[in-house]
């Protein structure tokens, strides 16, 4: 799902900044916000559950760099789904200091208190949390092709169990041999 929504947002992100000024395009930064905020939401509760419920461990776990750089990757992801968000809340709050956002489209969240800045200070936030947001979105557009090669290196060139710790769960034939292609059962 988070993975959905994150290429979803990328698309979407890049997508509204060529729509024209309109009702559309602030429907569009509307959808765009709450479901940041819906990320955001998830993103909280899967570190949560990863507090209590350890990472599954595969063979991406053994010592050495390669589980450095996924330990490394998955908290600038953590980052980055934290970052995004609230930096185009702060965004949205401090153009639409009057409207809520909306987590996963039913609870309203309040905006930052930006409306008691003066409008100088107002369009500083706004500036501020776009750069930031900007510089989140680069990385994020960096770190998941990196993270995809990564996933497939593993699959294919190292044949692992790294991406069945990714993927959910699809139960196997247990008498397969180790690296066969998973066949589904129709019935």
């Amino acid at each position: 799902i988070m993975a959905g929504l994150v290429l979803f947002q990328l698309g979407s992100g890049w997508m509204m900044l060529r729509y024209p000024v309109g009702a559309s395009k602030l429907a569009t930064y509307e959808l765009h916000s709450e479901l940041g905020l819906t990320i955001l939401f998830l993103a909280i509760l899967r570190f949560g559950w990863r507090l209590f419920v350890p990472d599954p461990v595969n063979d991406a776990d053994a010592p050495g760099w390669q589980s450095t750089a996924a330990h490394i990757t998955q908290y600038l992801f953590y980052g980055l789904f934290a970052l995004l968000p609230l930096s185009g809340w702060a965004m949205w709050s401090a153009i639409q200091p009057v409207q809520p956002l909306r987590l996963a489209g039913l609870v309203a969240i309040p905006p930052m208190p930006f409306h008691t800045l003066s409008p100088a200070w107002q369009y500083q936030v706004l500036d501020w949390a776009e750069s930031l947001h900007v510089l989140g979105v680069i990385g994020l557009a960096l770190l998941v092709p990196l993270h995809v090669i990564a996933a497939l290196k593993h699959h294919f060139w190292d044949r692992d169990d790294t991406v069945r710790g990714i993927l959910p769960e699809i139960r196997d034939d247990e008498t397969a041999p180790d690296h066969t292609q998973y066949t589904p059962r129709v019935g």
